[in-house]
């Protein structure tokens, strides 16, 4: 039976873009809102340390050649975590949205030849969120529109399928993906949220296909086969998970983050964890690494 971990009590405001470096070994996540920052957990020391961010930052990933890229309010930065005594530095690539204003970039990953695909989020309510491709040239190319909040961006195991989500419109959709021109196509239902108190936030795919889910507002991570079909659910401690991604040095364990930021006082109250950082260990389901963008 699977067993859930509080392994940082970080009260993140809006606990975000988990991602399992393989090459150091740590855990690194985001708190996106708040005091905006990238974190980074040693699960061997249990030793955190924070990079402070110049705004609201969705995702990251990093890059072959070492630092990081990023989408944030302002657009695609280019991150070096190490510069200036180690305080980090943040250089602007492009915003691919400055007639969008109340837009901010949110939920990002890489697919295996090494492409950033970060998508936007209206924060008006609307649908003018938008999914970009970042090429590894630094070339930004818009790849679907009309979305509410990006969320869920993930791969099949054969690179055949993406997964991707607009949460406010309670979908996330599968396409038919080619990994060799970075191309999507076909896009059609997978998930449907419409009347679950749940919806698709950040999400991984593991080793055999299976899509898991963090669905805010309704307590719990959810799995999924390849056809779309609920397989199980985890029941949480707090009401908003926002994104899972495995890690470990055998990348069995399921990494969980939170938010605060839609609780009342009292709800803070009787959910003292809501924005920390959870592990699931026992799942029985192992991911797979999460590439690095070869720009």
């Amino acid at each position: 039976m699977a067993e859930l971990e509080c392994v940082v009590e970080a009260k993140n405001t809006l606990g975000e873009g988990l991602f399992w470096n393989t090459k150091e070994k740590v855990l690194y996540w985001l708190d996106s809102q708040g005091k905006p920052c990238i974190q980074r957990l040693d699960p061997k020391t249990g030793a955190v340390r924070r990079w402070e961010m110049p705004d609201e930052i969705g995702s990251f990933v990093f890059r072959e050649k070492g630092g990081a890229i990023a989408g944030l309010k302002s657009g695609f930065y280019l991150i070096d975590l190490d510069a200036n005594g180690g305080k980090g530095a943040v250089e602007l690539l492009q915003d691919p949205e400055p007639d969008l204003p109340d837009n901010r970039l949110n939920d990002g990953k890489c697919d295996r030849a090494g492409r950033y695909w970060c998508g936007s989020l209206d924060n008006t309510g609307g649908a003018n969120g938008k999914l970009y491709r970042v090429d590894p040239d630094l070339s930004i190319r818009c790849m679907e529109t009309g979305v509410t909040i990006s969320n869920g961006i993930g791969w099949s195991p054969d690179n055949k399928t993406m997964y991707y989500a607009s949460t406010r419109a309670d979908v996330c959709w599968a396409y038919d993906f080619d990994l060799a021109g970075g191309t999507i196509a076909n896009r059609r239902t997978f998930i449907d949220t419409s009347g679950l108190p749940g919806k698709v936030d950040g999400a991984t795919v593991d080793a055999d296909g299976c899509y898991w889910c963090a669905m805010v507002w309704g307590w719990e991570i959810a799995r999924y086969d390849p056809s779309g079909t609920l397989m199980e659910t985890v029941r949480l401690p707090v009401q908003h998970p926002t994104m899972c991604s495995f890690g470990g040095p055998d990348l069995d364990i399921l990494y969980i983050v939170s938010t605060r930021k839609f609780l009342t006082p009292e709800m803070a109250k009787a959910q003292p964890l809501a924005g920390a950082l959870f592990a699931l260990h026992d799942t029985g389901a192992k991911g797979l690494p999460e590439p690095f963008f070869k720009g």
